[in-house]
């Protein structure tokens, strides 16, 4: 007899293991590949797979890495009311401004995006094949992390407004149950002229959308029938307690495609990103590297009684 553990909504983010979750940042990274252009869409067609199954290895280094976690955030309302009139955009005037320890604190999500931007770009230089594999999924991570409202306010996981799980709702349970309906299709990937910038406009544009996904759903729970807004679902023999698939409809359906744009948009930028850092590296020619110089390597996945360091809310 198969025996099914039943576990609270509380520690349902904690098993997704992934900010996204597994499904989405795999989904967004794959997607990335058909964006590029021809001298560079063979290498990444070829290498498709891996890019789907490391898309999650910067949330893997969560549990590993105690310097991993403030790479995927930032709390832009630590900085006051209006934190992007406020915040240096280059990493060396905000430290001089804040300090480096209270820069981490807020954590570092878009100068971390720019870090891995300017590594991609060396390893494309370089013809580093598993250099290029690693941070082109690494920079697709916390790209798609960018565009997630809840990865740029200190109210993360609606802990301050009496929304608690809100954060994997969002970002996890909603692609799953809805992802097969959206269009991906999002075009040609762009030359981005400022790495930084950019990562600070997509930033500002998340943290805009903050309001609207947590008062839709505060609205929606005041008048959603408290017997009808959670349900479980069976996960590795694992019964979870989550919203029903009938409250997370009513949520989506509320938000009005909000979080198929913040995935088309994710999608769009990692390949703009990729294609760039390639373009700043002299557009070296990638389409016919040996495949004897690249040695897979992996992180390794937690097991469920390993806790992560950092925010427990986000995996």
């Amino acid at each position: 007899m198969n025996r099914i553990c039943l576990i609270p909504i509380a520690a349902f983010t904690m098993l997704l293991l992934s900010s996204w979750g597994f499904h989405a940042h795999k989904l967004i990274n794959r997607m990335a590949v058909f964006t590029l252009p021809t001298n560079m869409a063979g290498f990444y067609k070829d290498r498709v797979d891996y890019m789907t199954e490391h898309a999650i290895d910067p949330d893997k280094r969560c549990y590993i890495d105690t310097a991993e976690s403030v790479r995927h955030f930032i709390d832009a309302d630590e900085y006051g009311l209006h934190p992007f009139d406020t915040i240096p955009v280059h990493w060396t005037a905000a430290v001089e401004k804040f300090t480096e320890r209270r820069l981490l604190m807020s954590g570092i999500l878009p100068w971390q995006i720019n870090r891995s931007y300017y590594a991609l770009v060396k390893a494309f230089g370089e013809k580093n094949i598993q250099r290029i594999l690693r941070h082109s999924s690494d920079i697709g991570h916390y790209l798609a992390d960018a565009h997630v409202p809840l990865h740029t306010t200190s109210n993360y996981n609606g802990q301050k407004t009496n929304q608690v799980g809100i954060h994997a709702f969002w970002e996890s349970r909603l692609p799953e149950l809805f992802a097969g309906e959206y269009d991906f299709l999002v075009g040609r990937a762009r030359y981005v002229d400022s790495p930084v910038d950019e990562a600070w406009r997509i930033v500002k544009e998340s943290h805009m959308l903050i309001d609207s996904v947590l008062s839709m759903e505060k609205k929606l729970s005041d008048v959603f029938p408290p017997d009808r807004k959670y349900g479980y679902i069976e996960r590795n023999h694992i019964l979870i307690r989550t919203y029903s698939d009938a409250y997370a409809k009513a949520y989506h359906d509320a938000l009005q495609g909000m979080v198929e744009r913040r995935m088309r948009g994710a999608i769009h930028a990692i390949g703009s990103f990729w294609y760039s850092a390639w373009v700043d590296a002299g557009q070296p020619d990638i389409r016919h590297l040996p495949a004897d110089l690249f040695v897979a390597d992996s992180v390794p996945s937690p097991d469920r009684a390993q806790k992560p360091f950092g925010r427990e809310e986000w995996h």
